[in-house]
């Protein structure tokens, strides 16, 4: 048995889970229904997956899951992070090497999976955060290539989100 839980603000980690799901069978909990199961719920499960997104380089609700793991141990666990950059973006991966806790690297494999920016279901402090980034680039002196990039791909809504991002995920859950 597999579960995947997880807390999306915009759409795109549950629109991930959602797929993880269809691939692998798995149970699927908001991380606000998951947080309202005893503690000895998920011990009938082999897999246990958590998806959160990118906020300040930290994973939204990530904290819940990996208090949890030290509990878990003859599962196996992943964490799979969902952001606005492509996922051949090296920052992408270095962000992923910081984001699981040192003690609980060698039990909890990571997934980059890249999503998109969604404005309109995006709370206020992340949109301000989104927009004060977007200022912040367009007035940057000299700006790189790179910076003009970054400038362009945040200055609206998008979705680089897609199904074959999740192959590795399925292959390691099974």
């Amino acid at each position: 048995m597999r579960s995947v839980n997880y807390t999306s603000q915009t759409g795109f980690t549950q629109r991930y889970a959602e797929w993880i799901k269809e691939e692998t069978s798995a149970d699927v909990f908001d991380l606000k229904e998951a947080k309202k199961k005893k503690a000895d719920y998920f011990l009938s499960y082999d897999a246990i997956l958590y998806g959160g997104w990118v906020n300040a380089g930290r994973v939204t609700g990530a904290k819940w899951f990996f208090s949890k793991a030290a509990s878990w141990n003859d599962k196996k666990l992943g964490l799979f992070v969902v952001g606005a950059s492509p996922a051949e973006n090296p920052e992408a991966k270095s962000a992923m090497e910081k984001v699981i806790p040192e003690e609980l690297k060698s039990r909890i494999s990571g997934f980059y999976l890249q999503g998109g920016l969604n404005y309109d279901r995006m709370g206020t402090g992340s949109k301000l955060a989104m927009k004060a980034l977007l200022s912040i680039m367009n007035h940057k002196k000299n700006p790189t290539e790179k910076d003009k990039a970054m400038a362009e791909l945040i200055s609206h809504s998008y979705d680089i989100s897609d199904k074959k991002y999740i192959a590795p995920i399925v292959s390691y859950m099974r």
